[in-house]
């Protein structure tokens, strides 16, 4: 039994994930999944300790491995963070795009966490408590043509949240949205000038887009129990693009 709580970070390797992690390993035993950056993942292990485990979340033995091993190891799972996610390999308009893209998008950004996190609850229901975050975006409910797969995905996360809040509520577990907007990290590298830009010239209120520490930082109440009052709670972390201005 870990004497920390512990906590899970999907996609921990890089970007958003990464920064999770690091701000967790202050005060939890982190276990960091990843699924090809080996390099990068011993590189988080090295800066924080995070127990790292490679994991591909659209694969149910993968995850049923995943939390097999985190109860075996630690003995108690405290929080999980369904970070995991990947854009669309071609970016292709709705009227083009294929069903395989959609179903890799899919299984990945979906139905992974989804199920994932029935295996996760378990552990929390019978140990008495947890909390779970779904990092999603704000691509939940802003609709972009060229990606509908990663728009699809966002948006059924952002229902799973409700779902789950619900069922888990009277288990003393606790689940929320953590909506981040534009944030700097290697899925954006292409058009990150653009969309310097962009928020620069009024696409968001607050003048500049993200880092992962501003998404990490909710992550960080959720973590220390300061949102336990608020199950199903939606936090974004966005720069203000969710305002609605005239």
């Amino acid at each position: 039994m870990s004497e920390k709580q512990v906590a899970v970070v999907t996609g921990a390797s890089r970007g958003i994930g990464r920064g999770i992690a690091l701000e967790l390993a202050r005060t939890h035993t982190v276990v960091g999944t990843y699924r090809g950056r080996v390099d990068a993942a011993e590189s988080l292990r090295d800066e924080c300790g995070a127990d790292i485990v490679r994991c591909d979340i659209g694969s149910a033995a993968d995850r049923a491995s995943l939390i097999a091993y985190v109860k075996e190891k630690y003995g108690r799972l405290d929080l999980l963070v369904n970070n995991a996610g990947i854009a669309p390999r071609e970016r292709k308009d709705i009227l083009e795009a294929s069903e395989e893209i959609f179903d890799e998008v899919l299984d990945t950004n979906l139905k992974g966490p989804y199920f994932l996190t029935q295996l996760a609850a378990r552990v929390m229901v019978e140990q008495g408590s947890g909390r779970i975050v779904f990092v999603t975006s704000i691509s939940s409910y802003t609709a972009s043509t060229m990606r509908g797969e990663y728009c699809i995905s966002k948006a059924g996360l952002s229902m799973a949240v409700q779902l789950w809040a619900a069922r888990l509520a009277g288990s003393n577990v606790q689940v929320f949205e953590v909506r981040p907007g534009i944030i700097r990290t290697d899925m954006i590298e292409k058009v990150r000038d653009a969309y310097e830009e962009k928020a620069k010239g009024g696409l968001l209120p607050q003048g500049r887009l993200g880092d992962p520490a501003d998404v990490a930082r909710p992550v960080r109440a959720i973590a220390d129990g300061l949102m336990d009052y608020g199950t199903g709670t939606v936090i974004n972390a966005d720069g203000g693009f969710h305002l609605r201005v005239l």
